[in-house]
């Protein structure tokens, strides 16, 4: 499963560019709060990145950066909050949440939850590890470009490569992976596993399945979840 749980079988409704652009946005929005300029914001700049690789239409990006830089009359402020409890069969789980209204968002996880468990802040974010994670695809030696770019480690696998660093090295590294054959698919910091589960076929059909559900509420961002 890798550090950020990704469903083998995704959803139409988890796939509609809907979805996928308001999730984009809200992460350009909290990044441009420290500055509309990507040159000299790094987590802007790999927001909109990601935003362009999704083919969101400069109209829809310039409008996100200026209004969560306060350079438009409209303000929303989003903040994030962060849940920690277990999927089914005591699977830890942190979710990321960016929201503008943080009752809603403590309820419809409340919700979510059914099924697993809940827990209190540090209830299960010791077992994780927090990092800078890169996607990047590429036929170029991973190991390799790990050690001149920077990495601290990678995991390889059908869908690329990811690569792990320090969270402040994070911006440089990822800069400096295409030099060594690798295209950067995403950039972000977030959470693996220190002591990942391995499932039964049918436990973890239980736990993706509970995740596809979790993943449909709309203040969801990001989902970390302990399996190998």
């Amino acid at each position: 499963m890798g550090a950020q749980w990704k469903a083998k079988h995704k959803s139409a409704a988890a796939n509609a560019k809907g979805k996928i652009f308001t999730k984009l946005t809200r992460e350009i929005m909290v990044a441009a709060r420290s500055g509309a300029d990507p040159d000299m914001n790094p987590r802007l700049r790999m927001a909109i990145e990601a935003a362009r690789k999704a083919s969101m239409t400069r109209d829809t990006l310039e409008r996100a950066i200026k209004k969560g830089a306060g350079l438009l009359d409209e303000v929303v402020n989003y903040e994030l909050v962060t849940y920690e409890g277990f999927a089914p069969h005591q699977v830890p789980v942190i979710v990321e949440c960016l929201t503008d209204n943080k009752n809603r968002t403590a309820s419809g996880m409340r919700v979510a939850f059914r099924g697993g468990q809940l827990g209190n802040s540090g209830s299960v974010s010791w077992d994780f590890d927090y990092l800078g994670l890169i996607e990047a695809e590429g036929s170029a030696n991973a190991e390799e470009a790990a050690i001149e770019a920077g990495a601290q480690d990678l995991e390889e696998h059908d869908e690329g490569v990811t690569f792990y660093t320090d969270p402040k090295d994070l911006d440089a590294v990822s800069r400096a992976l295409p030099a060594f054959g690798f295209d950067v698919l995403s950039a972000k910091l977030g959470y693996k596993a220190k002591n990942p589960l391995s499932l039964g076929s049918d436990a973890l059909a239980d736990v993706e399945a509970w995740l596809e559900k979790l993943d449909e509420d709309d203040d969801v961002q990001e989902i970390y979840v302990g399996l190998a």
